[in-house]
């Protein structure tokens, strides 16, 4: 059944050159307020209004809670030292930039090296998402999940403080003909493998199930090994166990957002299955889904293209040339590089029940002698999308009008 979507708004996140934090008012200070604790720190003069920022009882609740971890444990780091690690914001530290963020390499006193996410909040909802990220990721950890080391809410702008991973984003390298040499086959399916984990236990090992809701390539960390560490909790959300789903307002990136989310709002584990599955086509074609400012599902998508691909029994033509091929004689590396590109078109099927649970996912990866089943057409939407990039968010904004995902 076709999913029609009506004058639908969504906002993707994309890289952006030219953004710059504007400069702290008393009423960017009041609109931020549930995450901005006052100006000499966590104390008497907090600052947090709930109601001012739209949210209810528990949330205000969340924060003061929030607030007082802050002021008992070592997540809260003073301006002036991460300021000072990182020689001022200095652009020669700068190790990347998105929509509402910017990323600077530091180094403490005591020689520890550490990446500082300087946020500007253009509205609430940038707010909102730095208590989120705060609040998600301090309460749990997995080797495939960045690890904040703790946050700064007592200067002029907001401040998160995560482990700092040498190599980067998986982005820098698969999208990248030169730097792309660096990452074999193996290294590939390790960083599949260590994705695919983050997301299990994300999906089923924590007390809450919580979904990422923005996988894509540069919010996969590596590090000094390149193993895969999931980064960016700004969008996620968690829900209890006897929930099917939540309703909530549509976002993430265009290209990675599950045809059903978009059209409906509704949320599950199934949207990061979508989004990791539109991954590993990435990985093994080097290709960006979303790279085009027509659909990201449109007939010459990555996805629409591995699809048809895979319906000739030509996929191979799609292999990124820097995985080298050449150096292996093992007949058996090719079906498992093919196996994946099966698993990936699973993972993005039209039909939200059709595509596997993380954990089996991770099963039909590594059980290379597992039957896979045929996959059903992956998503196709009709009409264009168009992209807004004068939005003053430094983001993209998408806008479908009478759309329609269509089976083929």
């Amino acid at each position: 059944m076709a999913a029609l979507i009506t004058r639908l708004r969504t906002t993707g996140t994309r890289r952006c050159s030219g953004s710059a934090p504007l400069p702290w008012s008393a009423e960017r200070r009041g609109l931020c307020s549930c995450v901005w604790f006052g100006g000499t720190g966590v104390g008497p003069d907090i600052n947090l209004n709930a109601a001012h920022m739209g949210f209810g009882n528990s949330c205000w609740g969340d924060a003061k809670k929030l607030v007082k971890t802050l002021h008992d444990s070592t997540l809260n780091f003073k301006y002036s030292t991460l300021e000072k690690s990182t020689d001022y914001f200095n652009e020669a530290n700068k190790l990347g930039q998105g929509g509402f963020a910017t990323v600077y390499k530091g180094v403490l006193q005591d020689g520890r090296e550490i990446a500082v996410k300087r946020l500007f909040f253009h509205n609430k909802q940038r707010a909102a998402n730095f208590y989120n990220e705060v609040n998600m990721i301090s309460s749990i950890e997995h080797k495939n999940l960045v690890r904040l080391l703790g946050c700064s809410c007592s200067g002029p702008e907001s401040l998160l403080v995560y482990e700092f991973l040498p190599n980067k984003s998986l982005d820098c390298f698969i999208f990248d003909s030169s730097k792309g040499k660096e990452l074999n086959w193996e290294k590939r399916f390790e960083i599949i493998i260590g994705t695919a984990e983050g997301l299990v236990f994300l999906h089923e090992n924590t007390k809450t199930r919580i979904v990422h809701r923005d996988i894509k390539a540069s919010n996969i960390l590596l590090d000094s090994r390149f193993r895969a560490k999931i980064a960016d909790f700004g969008l996620a959300r968690s829900f209890q166990e006897d929930k099917s789903h939540i309703s909530t307002a549509i976002a993430g990136t265009l290209g990675y957002m599950a045809p059903e989310y978009i059209a409906h709002g509704q949320l599950t584990e199934k949207a990061d299955v979508f989004s990791f599955g539109v991954l590993l086509l990435e990985i093994v074609t080097g290709r960006q889904n979303n790279r085009s400012k027509a659909s990201p599902y449109s007939v010459d998508s990555s996805l629409t293209i591995v699809w048809k691909h895979f319906q000739q029994l030509t996929v191979d033509e799609l292999f990124d040339p820097n995985l080298m091929l050449h150096n292996y004689s093992n007949i058996d590396v090719k079906k498992e590089i093919l196996r994946v590109v099966h698993v990936g078109l699973l993972c993005t099927q039209e039909i939200p029940s059709l595509r596997p649970s993380m954990s089996k996912a991770i099963e039909m990866l590594v059980m290379k002698e597992e039957h896979l089943p045929t996959p059903t057409n992956p998503p196709y939407i009709y009409e264009t999308v168009e992209l807004d990039d004068n939005h003053p968010n430094h983001a993209s904004t998408a806008t479908t009008s009478q759309s329609t995902f269509y089976p083929r």
